[in-house]
């Protein structure tokens, strides 16, 4: 898996449909304008040339299992933002004293809403939404304080833990603030998790106050109340909802205003708070659960403030010019470290939701903006899923244009991807041809942050190209407070998760089950260890789990077991090629990365989404396929298939169908034979974070997802 391999330009290229006499004059048009432009640029290439090809971090020793670390923190790890800045109270009594008026966190008003009424007989709810109104640093500081003092005067005591459970909105974000302030410890949980994922979090962590929203309250709190004997207040952070009579007696409702009416009146009586100290817990973040029921995982001050000073250390000129949109779950440690690090650099954050992002997206009123329309971030974090989706809506669009359009949108991509590689800009293609592709996401992106789960190297290089920035891959886990690594803005190699961060250093381990040792040439190869200040406390009432995950070495220092298998190029960059929890041993003793094989399938047109299946006690790998409606539909046209879209899913000529696709797919990729998959279940219904069968952040839930198709894996593998 040779990373410069997966990024020459030439595997990547779109396929051009043109005469060959045009094509070549095309051709010499486009050679003659590359060297009339090539002195201009000459030094701006070589100056990204020269930093794409240094090295980027260092093993510390010459031992094997030698942790490496940054260039830029060889001598030490970093640990503090900010001189004396040691807890997020601090951190934000700096940024609202450098910043005080600034504006920090936005949100849209509500113009209309209304319900249109879809061909197939489905209602969706439409919006339309106006400008964005802001609150100042010091608004957002006030607000806080009182409604930290607020939950002081309903019983909240320092060290306690109190739980919030709300989509991604300003008012998680003075929420969490004011804990931090009055050192509560935040218990988040994801808006999407399901009934027992919530009960079993609020009863494990003993929490008496919830903060939510109304629209949760109703739809998800209301039904488990009686389930969590020790909730006393619920606070809503958007109005009062209807009081119900079924609501167990002792429970209160309150509003987020009337809490902070509380506290401004107890601020006259100037009563003292206890203030944090770096060890303390900040939050009890319960993580999504890809492999059984949510961990939280305990994730001190000192843990958060390393993270964030690592990451920001990797967004050059980050300040007050910067916008970020906010719109994936604030529980998630990606988006909480994003707003923080921006939150902490005078950015302002303006929040949207992925149903009201673009303006073709599902909430947004035919006709009017979507949010990044209308506050034109320059800074966007998105997990792969969202960035693959992207890539498929843009080809599709492509594939519909004329001829002539698709083959001048092909010539430019291609000819810009050359240029790429050579450390060269296009600023003609850039201002002629991508312009509407960058406006999709507002226009004025300089950098697009991905994390989550590994990102292909085709959808990193189309996001590259047509939206005129670089894109930091990242990786980390909730347990290293997100950070780890994350790819320089002038590295465009794809396929790979850049160098360790300032904050922290990475050590391979060796893993003899899986033929993966930190002595492998040409490259290092083993399971991924990351140690610093930045790796968290361990999980909350789980001391066997915390042992198993987590050690401390002979330094006192705290190091994590991530479970991913890595591997370091030259320049001490990190890639991620394999999982160990995704790695099956078959019947004739091959080993087989189910990862692998859906990340050479994944991308394919016909491909919502995919999960691979195999087991030690059968031969061949199976797959349950999302496809993609439309070109599934035209698939069936074309082999002369007629039904519904159910009776199209549930066809086995249908499946025969794909799985030619997939087989042709997986054989460009070099997947090995015994890596395809040889028969699959295709499924009508997507898998959503509501469904059950994805994360937050899209990733698979490989045990729900065996359990939900236990009777298709059974039929496939002729059982049944």
């Amino acid at each position: 898996m040779n990373n410069h391999a997966s990024s020459k330009p030439s595997t990547m290229k779109l396929k051009q449909t043109i005469n060959p006499i045009l094509l070549y004059f095309i051709h010499f048009i486009i050679s003659l304008y590359t060297i009339l432009t090539y002195i201009p640029f000459y030094f701006l290439c070589e100056s990204r040339q020269e930093k794409s090809n240094k090295i980027k971090a260092k093993p510390v020793n010459s031992k094997p299992d030698s942790a490496y670390r940054s260039t830029n923190s060889l001598d030490s790890l970093a640990s503090v933002l900010y001189p004396g800045c040691n807890t997020l109270d601090k951190v934000f009594i700096y940024a609202k004293d450098k910043f005080k008026d600034k504006r920090l966190l936005g949100t849209r008003e509500i113009l209309s809403e209304e319900d249109e009424i879809q061909p197939n007989g489905k209602i969706f709810k439409k919006v339309i939404l106006g400008h964005y109104n802001w609150l100042s640093y010091e608004d957002v500081f006030i607000r806080a304080l009182d409604f930290g003092n607020g939950l002081q005067m309903l019983g909240q005591k320092p060290k306690t833990n109190i739980a919030i459970f709300c989509e991604t909105r300003a008012e998680w974000m003075i929420a969490a603030q004011a804990c931090f302030m009055y050192n509560f410890q935040l218990v988040t949980l994801y808006a999407t998790l399901g009934g027992p994922a919530i009960v079993h979090g609020l009863n494990e962590t003993e929490v008496t106050n919830i903060i939510t929203s109304k629209e949760l309250l109703q739809t998800k709190l209301k039904d488990i109340v009686s389930l969590v004997p020790r909730l006393r207040h619920i606070i809503t952070v958007d109005g009062k909802p209807p009081t119900w009579s079924e609501f167990p007696k002792g429970v209160i409702v309150h509003t987020m205003a009337a809490v902070q009416a509380l506290g401004v009146k107890a601020n006259v009586e100037n009563k003292a708070h206890s203030k944090p100290v770096p060890s303390d817990i900040a939050v009890i973040m319960y993580t999504s659960g890809s492999t059984g029921i949510p961990k939280g995982v305990m994730i001190s001050h000192s843990n958060i403030i390393a993270a964030i000073t690592g990451m920001a250390r990797r967004i050059p000129s980050l300040g007050e010019e910067d916008v970020y949109i906010g719109y994936l779950p604030l529980a998630h440690v990606l988006e909480l470290s994003a707003e923080l690090v921006c939150l902490s650099h005078g950015c302002r954050i303006g929040y949207s939701s992925p149903q009201t992002l673009a303006d073709q997206s599902s909430k947004i009123k035919k006709g009017s903006k979507g949010d990044t329309s209308m506050l034109k971030p320059t800074l966007m974090a998105a997990v792969p899923e969202i960035m693959d989706r992207i890539y498929k809506n843009v080809m599709n669009k492509v594939n519909e244009m004329s001829s002539f359009q698709r083959n001048l949108f092909i010539l430019a991509y291609n000819y810009k991807m050359e240029q790429i590689s050579k450390g060269c800009s296009t600023p003609l293609c850039d201002r002629f041809v991508f312009r509407n592709v960058r406006k999709l996401l507002g226009g004025n992106i300089r950098l697009l942050l991905c994390g989550g789960a590994p990102l292909s190297a085709k959808t990193q290089r189309f996001m590259n190209i047509c939206f005129c920035c670089p894109v930091g891959q990242g990786y980390g886990l909730t347990e290293s407070t997100g950070a780890g690594t994350i790819t320089e803005v002038w590295d465009y190699n794809t396929g790979r998760v850049g160098a360790p961060l300032v904050c922290c250093e990475i050590k391979l381990k060796n893993w003899e089950e899986g033929g993966y040792f930190n002595t492998d040439k040409p490259h290092p190869r083993g399971e991924i260890l990351i140690g610093g200040q930045n790796v968290t406390m361990g999980y909350y009432k789980n001391e066997a789990k915390t042992n198993t995950d987590f050690f401390e070495d002979e330094n006192g220092q705290r190091w994590l077991c991530t479970g991913d298998i890595g591997e370091f190029d030259p320049d001490g960059c990190l890639k991620i090629i394999d999982r160990k929890k995704d790695l099956v041993k078959l019947q004739a003793g091959e080993y087989v990365s189910l990862g692998k094989v859906e990340a050479a399938l994944k991308n394919l047109p016909l491909i919502d989404n995919i999960c691979a299946y195999a087991n030690s006690y059968h031969s061949y790998v199976i797959g349950f396929v999302v496809p993609n409606q439309k070109e599934l539909t035209e698939l069936a046209r074309t082999k002369g298939f007629e039904g519904t879209w159910e009776e199209l899913c549930n066809s086995s000529e249908m499946e025969n169908e794909v799985l030619k696709v997939l087989s042709e797919a997986a054989i460009s990729a070099s997947l090995q034979k015994f890596e395809i998959p040889v028969k699959i279940r295709l499924s009508p219904d997507p898998w959503t974070p509501e469904t059950g069968l994805v994360t937050d952040a899209f990733k698979l839930k490989r045990k729900e997802l065996k359990t939900h198709y236990q009777a298709d894996i059974e039929r496939m593998y002729g059982r049944k």
